[in-house]
């Protein structure tokens, strides 16, 4: 029987009586702990104060019963980043009891009932081709094993995200190690050996509990055509050494379906390789390696018209150049959403494709299209974290619904723990909506996983900001112009922090640069409007922030949330930046 309850970031081993935030304990006290359990136990339910004396503390125990609870409710609340106020996991029912309010993904089982949903992480396979040019290869192995793994029993098996699953990467811990930082029971490992069009694949199924090997297999494709075949067969194997009837039943289900082999893939091997070669490049997040990205994608389409996850690609590559301003906005879409309506007129039944389509759509502020699309995408793949994220971000974090939206990113991180990109976002919603130490906190998370990301030192400069920590938060954003390489994005945001700060020299010396930039290249326009507005000059904040509403500048996007905005929400002008935008409602 599983003793192992997960609710967000969060997992309490019950029988060990230890509470972990993405495999990092927390330390929490006796009685805070026993309080959790409790609420654990009855989820979604009330649970009294008498209830909670009599399991805590006995009648022939004599204490001042009133205050130990509302001292352990506290700590728990402290361990937990919880609001009283705005609760997220824990609710006070004044005067009667509390309720934990949170999604539990793996409750407590009844005697008798299923265990809960095994976890899984397939880890990066190996490069054995000896030719390091072969890496790409590889690496799309493992995204490919990990994908198939995730399509064959969704409600019966939790599949790790590839992200989180790429952070392994050459790295030197144990099995047991990093299936306790994961909470997973079961590690996948393997190598891929190419040698022109043969390819062989090594997999072993690795139990974490005891380090025993489940189960191991060699698999060979004769040419490219074969692959898919081997990554099916591959997937299908390591579900049924698993050994959970439900997993096997769902398998079942599905095959008598029809639905196996759904998943849209070409029949030219040349095309499937530049497909893999130009998803190896979008993922350095470069313009250099999106230039080149776009190349093999763009090769691959050419070879096979009908190969709808290189459209896809070639849509998500147009959506990133607008989003990091490496292009302006309103070109990357009109080529971008051709891509993705391609893509689903080649194949409907891919959710992350309809919500990149509500992302494009978030371009025209065409928001019941975004809502239609992002619905779609949560129909066809509920348990996708990039599904999750992007409807998150790009719907209800516009429309200031930032506790649904730090919801849904918590809920994507169940899914993808180590992912920077949701990490960020949720920084985001969480500064937008208030919650600056919790946001500060994870920004410090994604510098733990990835120190040199500039983006990160600019969020934690930015929740540093909105307390009014001004040093420490110039402090941050230097660090995130260093590394970004000039970035103008970053000078804005820097500009801004240290206009308000009173630093209005400087300020208005990045001020010029921007300008003279502007004149030979795209800025986003909001770059600008940030540090008129720190430097308190209105009219000419307005004149830009008009240019970034419709130029589509995606720094706007959160305007319902900014805290720098409030001292202008009562300008007429600030209204009808919001109509512009269609946001008014």
């Amino acid at each position: 029987m599983s003793r192992i309850v997960r609710f967000g970031n969060f997992e309490v081993d019950l029988a060990g009586g230890q509470l972990h935030k993405r495999g990092v304990r927390i330390g929490l006290r006796e009685k805070s702990f026993q309080v959790l359990a409790l609420l654990l136990e009855r989820p979604g339910e009330v649970v009294t104060r008498e209830e909670l004396r009599r399991r805590l503390w006995p009648s022939d125990v004599f204490v001042d019963f009133d205050n130990n609870l509302n001292t352990s409710v506290a700590r728990l609340r402290e361990a937990l980043g919880d609001q009283a106020e705005h609760p997220r996991f824990v609710e006070t029912l004044p005067r009667h009891g509390y309720r934990f309010i949170a999604a539990v993904t793996e409750r407590l089982p009844a005697s008798g009932a299923p265990a809960a949903a095994p976890r899984i992480v397939v880890l990066p396979f190996l490069n054995l081709s000896g030719d390091p040019a072969q890496e790409y290869f590889s690496d799309a192995m493992t995204d490919e094993i990990i994908t198939e793994l995730a399509g064959l029993a969704p409600d019966a098996l939790n599949v790790i995200a590839r992200t989180t699953a790429m952070r392994y990467k050459g790295s030197r811990k144990d099995v047991t190690r990093i299936a306790r930082e994961l909470g997973v029971e079961y590690v996948v490992e393997g190598g891929v050996r190419r040698a022109e069009d043969r390819i062989a694949l090594n997999v072993q199924l690795v139990r974490a509990s005891d380090r025993m090997h489940v189960f191991a297999k060699r698999y060979q494709a004769a040419a490219l055509t074969d692959i898919f075949r081997m990554q099916s067969c591959a997937a299908r194997d390591i579900a049924a050494n698993i050994g959970s009837e439900h997993i096997a039943g769902t398998m079942r289900a599905t095959d008598n379906a029809g639905a196996m082999g759904r998943r849209p893939r070409t029949h030219n091997p040349a095309a499937y390789d530049e497909y893999l070669r130009g998803r190896s490049q979008m993922a350095r997040v470069t313009p250099d390696a999106f230039a080149r990205g776009r190349r093999h994608l763009e090769a691959a389409v050419s070879l096979d018209p009908g190969f709808a996850l290189a459209y896809d690609g070639l849509a998500e590559l147009y959506w990133y150049l607008a989003y990091f301003g490496f292009m302006p906005p309103r070109e990357a879409f009109s080529t971008g959403v051709l891509y993705a309506i391609r893509t689903l007129e080649i194949d409907n039944s891919l959710g992350e494709t309809h919500a990149l389509l509500g992302l494009y759509h978030k371009l025209s502020y065409d928001w019941p299209e975004v809502e239609r699309e992002m619905a779609r995408a949560l129909e066809l793949s509920p348990t996708s974290p990039v599904v999750r994220e992007r409807y998150a971000f790009n719907f209800l974090m516009p429309h200031a619904r930032h506790e649904e939206a730090a919801a849904e990113l918590e809920l994507a991180l169940a899914w993808d723990p180590q992912s920077v990109a949701i990490r960020s976002q949720l920084t985001v919603v969480l500064a937008l909506g208030r919650h600056y130490q919790r946001a500060v906190d994870e920004a410090r998370g994604i510098l733990d996983i990835e120190p040199q990301a500039y983006w990160g030192h600019a969020l934690l400069g930015g929740c540093l900001r909105d307390q009014g920590l001004f040093d420490e938060a110039i402090a941050a954003y230097r660090t995130a112009l260093e590394l970004s390489g000039g970035a103008s994005s970053m000078m804005g945001w820097l500009g801004l922090c240290l206009a308000l700060a009173g630093h209005t020299s400087e300020a208005r010396t990045m001020l010029d640069q921007l300008a003279e930039r502007a004149a030979q290249s795209y800025v986003p326009p909001t770059s600008l409007a940030w540090i008129h507005l720190g430097l308190g000059e209105i009219d000419s904040a307005f004149e830009w922030l008009d240019r970034a509403v419709e130029g589509r500048d995606q720094f706007m996007m959160p305007i319902k949330g900014y805290s720098f905005f409030d001292p202008i929400r009562s300008d007429p002008r600030f209204a009808a930046l919001l109509r512009s935008m269609r946001l008014d409602g």
